[in-house]
C-alpha cells in the first residue's frame, strides 16, 4: 500500500495537471469498489473546474467548486493514469505500483478533459472516491486519524501521553494511524533504524529523548523520501515516467542478510514479523 510520500508524489503529479481544468466527461465503467461510487458522483465533475488537489495522510482530495470534495484511497492496488486522448493507450502512471500494461477491465473511472484524460485502474477494487458536500463533514472523515508526521501536533507532550504506560511494540505504533497517520511498514523501519530504536521494544520504556528522535527522524526520512520522488516497489513512477530514488537510500527495509551501513557495524540486517508484517533491523544498532 502507497505511504504518504508516494501519495504526496501523486498529488503533486495530479494538482500540476489537473489544476482548474474543466472535466468534459465522466465515466464509471465499475461502481462497486471498496466503496460503491454513488449515484450522483457525475453532477459534482461534468463541466466542473478542478480547483486543486490535496492530500491528507493517504487519501488524496480533489477540490471543487461549491465547498465539494472527493476522496480518493488507492487501496492495495489503484492505479492514476494520465493518457492524451486518442493516444495509442500510452500512459504515465502517477501511483504506487506501475505496470507496463492498462488491462481496460479493470478501469473503473475516467475523468476526460480537453487534451487528455484520468483513468483509475484497480485489479483488487480495494481503493475507492468518496464524495464529501461540505469543509466540515470533510474534517469529520479525518477524525479517526492522528495527526501526520508534519502536523505541529505531533509533538513531545501528545508521544509522550500517547506512549504513557502502553506495552506496545514501537514499531506497532508507528503504523497505528490512530496514533500518527501516513507512515507505513517501509518508512517505520528506516525510521527506527535512525532512531537507533529496536522495533520490538515497548513504548512505555522510551525516554523523552528517544521519542524526541521519532518525531525528528519521521520528518527527515518522510521529506527526504519525497525528495527523491518517493520509492519505486514494483515500478512505481510519477507523471513524468521517472521512477522515485529512495529505494536506493534505504538501510534495513529488505536488506535481510546485508551488512548493516552504519560505520563500524559489522553486523547484519534481519527480518522478523510483527503484526503478519516484515520488519526490518540491525540488531547491535537498534536497542
Amino acid at each position: 500500500m502507497p505511504e504518504l510520500p508516494e501519495v504526496e508524489i501523486v498529488r503533486q503529479s495530479l494538482n500540476k495537471k489537473i489544476q482548474q481544468k474543466k472535466v468534459k466527461k465522466v465515466i464509471i465503467r465499475n461502481k462497486n469498489l471498496r466503496l460503491k461510487i454513488p449515484s450522483n458522483f457525475n453532477t459534482y465533475f461534468l463541466n466542473k473546474k478542478i480547483i486543486k488537489v490535496g492530500r491528507f495522510s493517504k487519501y488524496l482530495i480533489i477540490y471543487l467548486p461549491k465547498d465539494n470534495y472527493c476522496l480518493i484511497h488507492l487501496g492495495m492496488s489503484g492505479t492514476i493514469h494520465i493518457v492524451k486522448n486518442k493516444s495509442a493507450n500510452k500512459f504515465t502512471n502517477t501511483s504506487f505500483y506501475n505496470s507496463p500494461f492498462l488491462p481496460k477491465k479493470h478501469n473503473h473511472v475516467e475523468l476526460i478533459f480537453e487534451n487528455f484524460k484520468i483513468i483509475y485502474n484497480d485489479p483488487r477494487r480495494f481503493g475507492f472516491f468518496q464524495l464529501i458536500k461540505n469543509n466540515t463533514d470533510l474534517v469529520k472523515r479525518f477524525n479517526h486519524l492522528g495527526p501526520e508526521p508534519f502536523d505541529k501536533n505531533f509533538n513531545l507532550k501528545y508521544v509522550c501521553d500517547f506512549f504513557k504506560d502502553k506495552n506496545k511494540d514501537i514499531k506497532n505504533f508507528l503504523l497505528d494511524q490512530k496514533f500518527v497517520s501516513g507512515i507505513g511498514n517501509i518508512y517505520a523501519s528506516e525510521i527506527l533504524f535512525f532512531c537507533k530504536i529496536n522495533p520490538f521494544k515497548k513504548v512505555k520504556l522510551l525516554s523523552k529523548k528517544e521519542c524526541k528522535k521519532i518525531i525528528i527522524n519521521s520528518r527527515k526520512i518522510l521529506l527526504k523520501a519525497i525528495s527523491k520522488g518517493g520509492s519505486s516497489i514494483r515500478n512505481f513512477k510519477d507523471t513524468t515516467g521517472f521512477k522515485g530514488g529512495f529505494q536506493n537510500e534505504f538501510k534495513v527495509y529488505q536488506q535481510e542478510g546485508i551488512e548493516c551501513k552504519n560505520i563500524r557495524c559489522y553486523d547484519f540486517i534481519k527480518k522478523k514479523i510483527i503484526s503478519n508484517r516484515s520488519t526490518f533491523f540491525c540488531d547491535s544498532c537498534q536497542k
